[in-house]
């Protein structure tokens, strides 16, 4: 797909340029899971201020859900957009489940569920001298249940743990999670905390769906570590102090945060691959680790939900960036992308637009906002058509004379007023908005499971190919109309019926979302050419520019 993305964009950049020229003249040492290294410790945090919370907590329950491999007593904390349960096996979360957004997989017509059966998130391991204290398997009872907290202790003796879940106000998939370790006689420990072995599938597509997934960490800009570069069975240790480390799927993210944005505490993240289906790599488990002090507390917090730009931005800390697409073009990408994200959620909340409507009003604002360049583009071809003669003739005087030849075409486009690269600019300008438009259709969760008329998901390809074919129909008769009234050019000529051709087959399996934008915009396009071609007829009888098809 990476490939046919690439290419795609070469080719577009080539019909953009290619009709002016013819109008014109070493990876770290793997280290053990079960005996991090002092090398990924760091400072410990300073203590954060306690936040409120919101909504209820569920009382107690009885039984896992099937599947679970440690059964025990259930405790869940809900809210307006979330549900997440812990079991009394460990003090973790063996299920997320999040009420807005409706699973896609294979026989699943639930909500989205987050945690694979049979595995846990935010178990504890604690790392003191030699020994490795598995507080995941630790027995903890339930001591308090509040408005969107709640509060568990165990005990592994010598030591004991006592651990607060609680909702940060404000955001409905933010967690505090604060602890105490007593026992630990005035010594420091080393905290492992577990992100689990990745989440489950929630989307159609499994394959593209797990080949999104991957850890992302922060220590100044986010970074990811994919799990292709894990080999099976082998354990990764990528060294920090980080400000977070994030586990993520291609719409889902669970964010492990320092409780204090200035002084990153995480230490590193230790990371296992797992066997590879085919060109898909998955992992068999990450921890995260931090310094516990001789006072034995701890703090951090825990996003656990939607990759969702309103939810991730608030928080900052740059979450909303921890899958940072765009390959090669990030650094134009990925700015691109943010405003066109929050310019559709923009008009999606105040225009109270579907964001089908939202697609096609972008695309034709992008088309008017381009006007002004393609009659500036229009009028500096023509000018160059106007000065080919002259050009001709100096070619032709100094052409074993390459720095008169230079100097003398120079001195033709200041005293005519040329701009050789005039008719280029607005043909290019487009491209990033394009190739921005791939990656948010691809990977903004605001577009997941949205219908537009006959489509059923914005983020996937039209079932009845019906937009890839109308794209490429209509970019056929805009490089047919572009071309009427121009010299012949036998070049352009068969462009103009293989690119369409092509450009269409390429863009077949792509978001049914990226088409019909491209399709929008091809459409507005057309009445604006022919009006275009009427300007450039004029321009040419004003520059006493030859009729196409004479000299």
């Amino acid at each position: 797909m990476q490939r046919r993305v690439l290419l795609a964009i070469t080719l577009m950049v080539l019909v953009a340029i290619v009709p002016s020229l013819f109008l014109k003249p070493a990876p770290r040492r793997p280290r053990s899971a079960a005996a991090p290294t002092e090398s990924l410790t760091a400072r410990p945090a300073r203590a954060a201020p306690e936040p409120a919370a919101p909504p209820v907590v569920r009382p107690t329950e009885t039984a896992a859900q099937p599947g679970v491999a440690i059964a025990g007593d259930t405790v869940s904390i809900v809210t307006s957009r979330s549900r997440y349960r812990f079991t009394t096996i460990g003090g973790a979360i063996e299920a997320a489940e999040l009420t807005r957004f409706q699973a896609f997989a294979a026989g699943d017509t639930g909500r989205v569920q987050l945690v694979r059966p049979g595995d846990r998130m935010l178990v504890h391991r604690l790392v003191l001298d030699e020994d490795t204290v598995r507080l995941d398997s630790v027995p903890f009872t339930v001591t308090a249940r509040g408005e969107g907290r709640v509060a568990l202790t165990g005990t592994a003796d010598p030591l004991s743990l006592a651990l607060q879940y609680a909702f940060v106000a404000g955001n409905d998939y933010l967690l505090d999670v604060t602890g105490t370790i007593g026992g630990l006689e005035g010594r420091g420990a080393l905290l492992l905390v577990s992100l689990g072995n990745g989440f489950a599938n929630t989307d159609a597509d499994s394959a593209d769906n797990y080949r999104h997934y991957g850890i992302s960490v922060r220590r100044t800009n986010p970074e990811v570590v994919n799990f292709r570069s894990v080999d099976p069975g082998q354990t990764r240790a990528v060294e920090g102090p980080f400000d977070w480390v994030a586990l993520k799927s291609k719409y889902f993210i669970g964010v492990l945060l320092s409780a204090d944005s200035a002084r990153p505490q995480l230490g590193g993240a230790l990371v296992t691959g797992a066997p590879r289906t085919g060109r898909t790599a998955t992992h068999a488990g990450t921890w995260v680790t931090m310094p516990v002090g001789p006072d034995g507390r701890f703090r951090y917090q825990f996003y656990l939900g939607p990759q969702e730009y309103r939810a991730l931005h608030p928080m900052g800390r740059l979450t909303d960036r921890a899958s940072p697409y765009g390959w090669i073009f990030h650094p134009i990408v990925m700015p691109v992308a943010t405003w066109i994200t929050q310019f559709f959620i923009w008009m999606h909340e105040n225009l109270k637009l579907g964001y089908g409507l939202v697609l096609v009003v972008f695309g034709v604002l992008v088309r008017l906002a381009l006007w002004p360049l393609n009659q500036k583009a229009m009028k500096s071809q023509v000018a160059m058509m106007a000065v080919q003669p002259i050009l001709k003739d100096i070619q032709t005087r100094y052409k074993n004379d390459a720095t008169r030849l230079q100097q003398e075409m120079l001195k033709v486009y200041k005293e005519h007023k040329v701009n050789p690269f005039g008719g280029c600019l607005p043909m290019l300008l487009p491209m990033p908005v394009l190739l921005a438009l791939f990656f948010v259709f691809a990977n903004t969760i605001e577009l997941r499971g949205v219908p537009f008329l006959w489509l059923p998901d914005l983020s996937q390809r039209d079932p009845f190919f019906i937009v890839p074919v109308v794209m490429g129909a209509s970019m056929w008769a805009l490089t047919k109309l572009g071309q009427a009234g121009m010299p012949p050019n036998p070049q352009m000529k068969m462009m103009v019926t293989v690119m369409p051709i092509m450009m269409t087959v390429l863009f077949v399996n792509f978001a049914s979302g990226l088409n019909l934008y491209y399709a929008v915009s091809n459409l507005v396009s057309l009445p604006q050419q022919w009006l275009i071609n009427k300007a450039r007829q004029a321009e040419m009888t004003r520059r006493q520019v030859p009729p196409a098809g004479k000299s």
